[in-house]
């Protein structure tokens, strides 16, 4: 079968949780979410995880994840470092945001060799997403077709405060997306969700049935190349505007590559509902689903004995 990898980005800085939240346990047994999306990944036929962490947190990661997987997971660790740049740019002065999840990827090129799904490393996904994706990733022959699990909206709030989602248009089959918005604050409104882009002097009302994405992206190796070559001109475009905050999101280069017509993207739905830790105060609700789960034989206490 195919070779498939998953790449975990956890080199985020955790700044609304209020510290490294990838590291929160979510279960009496000391798991964090990273260990139920390997243990997912896993359980789907996934031959190998690539991590992306900051240079300083890879010891902590290795000794909270790898050492207590053992064999049970072929796992690599790659840097997200600021200074990974195109020649000729240097970090602004004054900068300590990392550059966004397509410089995560970005990161990661020279350990992917295969087709590979792209997560966050604190959202808890399901483990009918990485089957969902798996599949595709074996099956897909095209390189042009890339794919994303979407989730229903209304799957993907939280009560404690804004989220930032990829929000998806689709044709009139709903099978392909046609674009993807970028909103940065979106919060719950009646039986949907609505997004600002004005401090919330507005707000734009979103059906809670619309396909957002969580970042749960399947490309194949070759597209690494569009993330290296398309790093520059954003940079070029928005250091003027906005040095010392602005991310190169991973949703702009299939969004990009659509417009362009040189890919399509293949949306691959779930109704799961999503769990994620955007806010400390998420954690508890995280926590609850996933005792739920175990009671119900979904996972078992100790994912790696």
């Amino acid at each position: 079968m195919k070779k498939t990898q998953l790449i975990i980005m956890a080199a985020g800085l955790g700044s609304r949780f209020g510290g490294l939240k990838q590291m929160a346990p979510v279960d009496k047994e000391g798991h964090i979410i990273i260990d139920y999306s390997i243990f997912d990944a896993v359980r789907a036929g996934f031959d190998e995880i690539i991590i992306i962490v900051k240079p300083e947190n890879e010891q902590l990661f290795r000794e909270t994840i790898a050492d207590r997987i053992g064999d049970k997971a072929k796992i690599v660790f790659v840097h997200q470092k600021p200074d990974v740049l195109p020649e000729g740019y240097v970090i602004p002065q004054g900068r300590v945001k990392p550059w966004g999840t397509a410089h995560a990827v970005l990161c990661a090129k020279d350990a992917v060799d295969a087709p590979f799904c792209v997560i966050n490393a604190d959202d808890f996904y399901g483990a009918k997403a990485f089957e969902e994706m798996h599949r595709f990733l074996v099956e897909n022959d095209d390189e042009s077709t890339l794919s994303m699990v979407g989730y229903l909206i209304r799957n993907t709030l939280t009560e404690n405060g804004s989220v930032s989602r990829g929000v998806c248009e689709t044709d009139d089959n709903g099978e392909y997306m046609t674009a993807i918005r970028e909103r940065t604050t979106i919060i719950m409104q009646g039986d949907g969700a609505a997004y600002t882009e004005d401090g919330g002097n507005t707000y734009t009302f979103l059906p809670g049935d619309t396909a957002v994405s969580m970042n749960c992206w399947g490309f194949p190796a070759s597209i690494m190349q569009e993330f290296v070559q398309r790093f520059e001109p954003f940079l070029k475009k928005n250091l003027p505007v906005n040095p010392l905050k602005c991310e190169y999101f991973l949703p702009l280069i299939p969004d990009q590559l659509i417009q362009e017509g040189k890919a399509k993207v293949r949306l691959l739905k779930t109704d799961e509902k999503w769990y994620g830790i955007t806010y400390s105060a998420d954690l508890p609700d995280v926590q609850n689903a996933i005792e739920a789960m175990k009671v119900q034989g979904k996972y078992p206490r100790e994912l790696w004995k």
